[in-house]
C-alpha cells in the first residue's frame, strides 16, 4: 500500500503506519512527534517509485507533473537537487537534509546507520550552466572543515548527468 501524505505550505508529511514502516526499514523521512517529514527530493523520488502519493492542503491527489511544479516553487533549485539526491540514493548512499550545516544534503556511507554514525560528506548540489566564483567554492569548504565532512560537490549538466568533485583540507607541514 502506497504512503498517503500531505503537502502542507513547504512541508510534505504523512501519519500512516506505512510512511513510519518506510522510515524504519528504508531510512526515508525523519520523524517528528507523530508525522514522517521529507525533503522534497526525497518526496518525489518515492512518487516516482511509486511508494507514496502526495495530496494538497484541499486533499486533491497531486500528478508528478504538479508536484514538480510546486515543489520548484518552494525551491527554485529543486530539480538540480533532484538529479543529484537520485544519483546518490541510486548508488546506494544515505540522503539527509544538509540545511543546517549550511548544504544542500549530507551524505552518509552506504552502511552508515542514523544516530550512530556521522555524514561523510556535505554535498552542494550545483547546475552546470551556474557561475561560481572562488569565494563560493571557498565558502563552502570553510563549512564543510568546520563540521568535520569532507565537501561534495555535485554539478548536474544539461542532460542530467552529474559529476562529484570531492574536495578536503590538508595540512601541509
Amino acid at each position: 500500500m502506497k504512503i498517503q501524505a500531505i503537502l502542507l505550505g513547504k512541508k510534505i508529511s504523512s501519519n500512516s503506519k506505512e510512511a513510519f514502516d518506510l522510515l524504519s526499514n528504508q531510512r526515508f523521512g525523519e520523524k517528528e512527534g507523530d508525522k514522517v517529514y521529507y525533503m522534497l527530493e526525497e518526496a518525489y523520488y518515492l512518487l516516482e517509485k511509486r511508494k507514496i502519493t502526495i495530496k494538497s492542503s484541499s486533499y486533491k491527489e497531486l500528478n508528478k507533473l504538479e508536484v514538480s511544479k510546486k515543489f520548484s516553487v518552494i525551491d527554485r533549485n529543486f530539480l538540480v537537487n533532484y538529479m543529484a539526491y537520485k544519483d546518490l540514493k541510486e548508488k546506494g548512499y544515505l540522503i539527509k537534509t544538509g540545511l543546517k550545516f549550511g548544504g544542500t544534503f549530507r551524505v552518509y556511507n552506504k552502511e552508515a546507520r542514523i544516530g550512530q554514525s556521522h555524514s561523510k560528506w556535505i554535498c552542494f548540489a550545483i547546475d552546470s550552466k551556474e557561475k561560481n566564483a572562488w569565494q563560493d567554492f571557498a565558502a563552502k569548504n570553510r563549512v564543510a572543515h568546520s563540521t568535520k565532512k569532507t565537501l561534495l560537490i555535485a554539478v548536474v549538466d544539461a542532460e542530467n548527468d552529474v559529476t562529484y568533485y570531492e574536495s578536503s583540507w590538508k595540512k601541509i607541514v
